[in-house]
């Protein structure tokens, strides 16, 4: 599988555009609705015009056809043909090309069965599940055999649990078949979970371009820094395993208990949407729970900031307004706060690093 290589790309929502995008990696371009995301997927498939070089293998393809680019394209919409059942439709692309019905029919239970819609062959899109449909669309946009994958927000319109489903499904397809794959969403969670490497993009301009965790937890500017939701990111100094995947770390005078996954953790983060906040002892377990004073309070429409001093330490709490209706949070208060300790992301290396 190639390489892909943008240099200059410009059009009427891009703006020099350079990105490399490596053999078998599956990348993810991230970022708001009108961002620029689905039109730089569709300039490299050939269907916006651009200024600038499309390369796949150091060779520009500016002059292929959008057909002849050995792209397969999963859209948003996914377009199954309502008149054909799912052997039909993911048999479309191979009959269009003359292939012999016997190479059709292998390749189609070959698919079906990766994707697992064996017992599905002869259903029509009508009597398929969300989820179904987007396993046929799969199979169909895989069936050519093509070059490179390209994914539109495919699972935007599912609910949470088959999504997730998909997600897991779609890396694990993506890394049996070792195909390069740019798949697109506006989705950090989803991101995170499926990507390689993420490009995160703002008004046709890519802010930031690294590995999950290194965006996460090196947000590049401002712009990255608020996209993500300005998560509390803090400097571990020791960190002691305390069994059932959990660690003690200690960060800014304080223990906080953290996710542990074999490595010595070197930062955490937490949300500020993640941190409860109350002038009373938070009830349940006393985990990652402290007291701390409130250094300022900023309200909008919908949310109130608060800013946190803990020990040597000061922490960003975001609480929804309505939830503020009760408490008076003002400068100088004194409040408990507690981490959600399943929401506490850990930045780790090896001992031998």
């Amino acid at each position: 599988m190639p390489t892909v290589e943008l240099v200059g790309i410009s059009n009427y929502a891009l703006k020099q555009i350079n990105l490399k995008i490596l053999d078998k990696e599956l990348f993810v371009l991230l970022g708001k609705t009108g961002s620029g995301k689905t039109t730089l997927l569709n300039t490299i498939a050939g269907l916006k015009e651009y200024e600038g070089t499309v390369k796949f293998d150091n060779k520009s393809i500016d002059r292929i056809p959008t057909e002849n680019r050995g792209i397969g394209y999963l859209f948003q919409n996914l377009l199954l043909f309502p008149h054909m059942n799912v052997y039909s439709n993911i048999s479309y692309g191979l009959r269009i090309r003359n292939f012999r019905k016997t190479e059709i029919s292998t390749k189609v239970m070959e698919l079906v069965k990766l994707v697992g819609i064996e017992h599905l062959v002869d259903r029509y899109p009508k009597y398929l599940s969300g989820g179904e449909k987007q396993r046929v669309a799969l199979a169909r946009a895989l069936a050519i055999e093509p070059r490179i994958l390209l994914l539109d927000e495919p699972f935007n319109n599912l609910d949470p649990r088959t999504a997730k489903h998909l997600r897991l499904e779609l890396k694990r397809i993506q890394q049996n078949l070792g195909i390069t794959s740019i798949f697109v969403t506006h989705n950090l969670l989803e991101a995170e979970e499926l990507a390689d490497r993420i490009a995160i993009m703002n008004e046709g301009k890519i802010q930031q371009v690294g590995r999950p965790q290194e965006i996460f937890f090196s947000p590049g500017n401002d712009f990255v820094r608020e996209f993500l939701g300005a998560p509390n990111i803090l400097e571990c100094e020791h960190c002691t395993p305390i069994g059932n995947d959990l660690a003690e770390v200690k960060t800014n005078g304080i223990s906080v208990i953290a996710p542990y996954e074999g490595e010595h953790i070197k930062k955490i983060s937490i949300m500020p949407s993640e941190i409860f906040m109350s002038r009373y002892a938070i009830p349940g377990p006393n985990v990652n729970m402290f007291r701390g004073k409130i250094i300022s309070v900023n309200r909008s429409s919908t949310v109130a900031q608060s800013l946190v001093e803990i020990e040597n330490g000061k922490y960003s709490v975001e609480l929804p307004i309505e939830s503020c209706q009760s408490e008076v949070w003002k400068e100088g208060t004194e409040v408990f706060v507690k981490f959600r300790l399943k929401s506490i992301r850990s930045l780790a290396y090896s001992e031998s690093h």
